[in-house]
């Protein structure tokens, strides 16, 4: 499995019945509730998009494939400022709004314009940052009423509906109106955001929902419309200005795992192989799926393995599932025939592989005692230990696997792990949870897209299962990722 990291291109918190712009606030504050002279009364809400450019290329390009299995999942995840120390429940902000809990908040799409798909309500982000005029001095610049705000999106177009719309259905757009996406309970009130889009984001993807504009994120209106409250009630998020490595995104994580079996492959077991494509050294796509026919050691096809279909696993990458073979004498020598391969209109010749069949014994152990665990060192190419790589970089890292204290004693097939994360202080950020290594005939290796990941020191750790224990071993590979200037 891997993530792809999509980020938001906007975003802004709107307060009720007010001119005021927070576009460049670094904090997203919603509340409800009413308050003192400096805390706005009403409510607010929370608008954003999202560049999706980068993901629809993986997608256009193979890296993101679905012809294997369609597993693809979108999820928005927002930080919430109080989620790092428990201390903050039950607590007041500096402007005394009461930490909001047991409540509920809503994402919806920004409606079109009279329910009309070829209009549109694009809106600006503005360059506002402060909820209040808190400062008189004369030229405050973090102080602003120019669009977005509650009434309008841009300078010379209004919202339809004051707020996007009227939370007590009595409006041009209604609150019944709203497409809502999803929905997060929130039990304590410092929990982080995470709601699943995939039914939406895949929607822009297929093209069914066309024109695009951006989401909210609110109270529910039975919250947004009580009365006589002496405060305010309040939850905040970091928003894409924050100087923090915790920038609102949306997640997409998708299988792009490979698990080669050419050197490995098991009489009564089923197993993988693959057809890696390269033009001038480079992952390239075939114009169709390739078929595969499966050969015993006399060359004859095998009944019911014969143009079987496969799948894209990757960018260049085709897989195929070969079920249990019974009833073969082992060793013995097969062939996988992989036909109907073309690129850019051109037919090609088959292409003819060959793979050795173990006796399944060759994995199973037995004995009258327990196996000890094995130790393992590695080794890596791809990434240097403390290298500064380029956020445009797409580096494929290799991993040497071997028996410790051996200099040449490589593994075939063991089961290895990987995470990456940041460090905050004592506390690892999780970037990447385990994921399984990528393995074929020659190597293990995972793709590390530096593209989708905000600067900062990163780390990547590893884990071997091995006789029932898990072994991880810290801090393996460290290095940072900075901007091109």
């Amino acid at each position: 499995m891997s993530i792809h990291n999509s980020y938001f291109n906007r975003n802004n918190t709107i307060v009720f019945s007010a001119d005021t712009n927070t576009g460049r606030n670094p904090i997203v504050e919603l509340y409800y509730g009413n308050g003192g002279v400096k805390i706005p009364v009403g409510y607010s809400r929370f608008i954003f998009d999202l560049d999706l450019t980068e993901l629809k290329q993986k997608i256009s390009d193979g890296t993101i494939s679905k012809t294997c299995i369609d597993n693809v999942k979108h999820t928005l995840r927002m930080i919430n400022t109080s989620s790092f120390n428990r201390d903050f429940l039950n607590t007041k902000t500096s402007e005394e709004k009461e930490r909001a809990t047991s409540f509920d908040l809503i994402l919806w799409r920004i409606p079109y314009e009279d329910y009309n798909q070829t209009l549109p309500q694009n809106w600006d982000e503005g360059v506002g940052y402060d909820f209040s005029d808190v400062d008189s001095t004369p030229g405050d610049r973090n102080y602003s009423i120019r669009p977005s705000n509650w009434f309008q999106r841009e300078t010379i177009s209004k919202w339809e509906q004051d707020g996007i719309y009227n939370n007590e259905n009595t409006g041009i757009f209604n609150f019944s109106d709203l497409y809502i996406v999803g929905s997060q309970h929130f039990e304590f009130g410092n929990e982080d955001l995470e709601i699943d889009m995939t039914s939406e984001i895949e929607a822009i993807l297929d093209g069914s929902f066309e024109n695009p504009v951006g989401w909210g994120i609110s109270f529910l209106p039975q919250l947004e419309n009580l009365t006589g409250n002496t405060t305010s009630y309040y939850v905040g998020f970091f928003s894409r200005h924050t100087q923090t490595f915790y920038e609102p995104r949306l997640e997409t994580v998708y299988d792009d795992l490979i698990q080669d079996d050419r050197n490995t492959f098991s009489l009564g077991k089923t197993n993988k192989l693959y057809l890696y494509t390269y033009e001038d050294g480079n992952f390239v796509n075939l114009d169709d799926l390739p078929l595969v026919t499966i050969a015993d050691q006399t060359g004859t096809p095998i009944p019911g393995l014969i143009n079987l279909q496969s799948c894209q696993r990757t960018n260049g990458v085709y897989e195929i599932t070969i079920p249990a073979l019974l009833g073969y004498h082992t060793p013995c020598i097969f062939t996988d025939t992989w036909s109907n391969i073309k690129l850019n209109n051109f037919s090609l010749p088959n292409v003819v592989n060959e793979f050795v069949i173990k006796p399944l014994q060759s994995s199973l152990q037995f004995g009258t005692t327990t196996n000890d665990p094995s130790i393992y060192g590695f080794d890596f190419f791809g990434i240097k230990q403390d290298e500064k790589i380029l956020n445009t970089d797409v580096r494929k890292v290799g991993v040497i696997i071997k028996k410790a204290y051996t200099k040449n004693q490589q593994l075939p097939k063991v089961e290895a792990y990987y995470r990456v994360y940041v460090r905050e202080g004592q506390t690892e950020v999780q970037v990447q949870d385990w994921t399984m290594l990528n393995r074929t005939p020659n190597e293990y290796y995972l793709i590390f897209d530096t593209r989708d990941k905000i600067p900062n020191e990163y780390y990547i750790d590893l884990k071997v299962i091995s006789s029932g224990e898990v072994n991880t071993y810290k801090r393996t590979i460290k290095f940072q990722i900075v901007n091109k200037k």
